[in-house]
């Protein structure tokens, strides 16, 4: 089932699970009482909410697992379409990475000391401009960084990064 369609669906199942407890509760005391007298004891009373319970706690827990397992494969199914494209421009995920970590540690709003050198790939102002790139490379997305960098390398090869290339 699609993300936003779980979500979307999310609330109304709360708020009826939440319903059951409360109608469990209610029901628990005998036709003509008011409830359970004061002072005794409240596990009788609680123990009808128990199953209730328990089961929006696995609702809970099977919903996020759900959303955590989708989430995982957005973040793959974004990697591998990364490293085709990549790919047909001659570079690797795994070149690409390995200069960042050596240029920023990865980090991409990473700024050099005399502030010349900007984002994940350390680009200067001229190099990602030339490469299509506009404004600050730090302040870029990292998949743009990506991109602007593997563009470079096919171009030019590792010589732009002469340390880490």
């Amino acid at each position: 089932m699609h993300l936003l369609t779980k979500r979307k669906h999310f609330t109304p199942i709360v708020f009826i699970l939440l319903a059951f407890p409360a109608a469990a509760f209610a029901a628990t005391g005998e036709e003509g009482s008011a409830g359970p007298a004061v002072g005794e004891a409240e596990v009788a009373t609680l123990a009808p909410l128990q199953r209730p319970v328990d089961r929006f706690h696995h609702v809970v827990r099977t919903i996020a697992a759900d959303i955590r397992a989708e989430e995982r494969a957005a973040a793959e199914r974004k990697e591998r379409e990364a490293e085709e494209r990549f790919a047909a421009l001659g570079v690797s995920m795994a070149t690409l990475e390995s200069i960042a970590s050596c240029e920023s540690g990865g980090n991409p709003a990473a700024v050099s000391s005399d502030g010349s050198y900007r984002g994940k790939y350390q680009f200067d102002f001229g190099t990602w401009e030339s490469m299509g790139g506009s404004g600050d490379p730090a302040a870029a997305p990292e998949s743009e960084q990506d991109y602007r960098a593997a563009l470079l390398y096919a171009q030019s090869g590792s010589s732009p990064w002469p340390v880490c290339g």
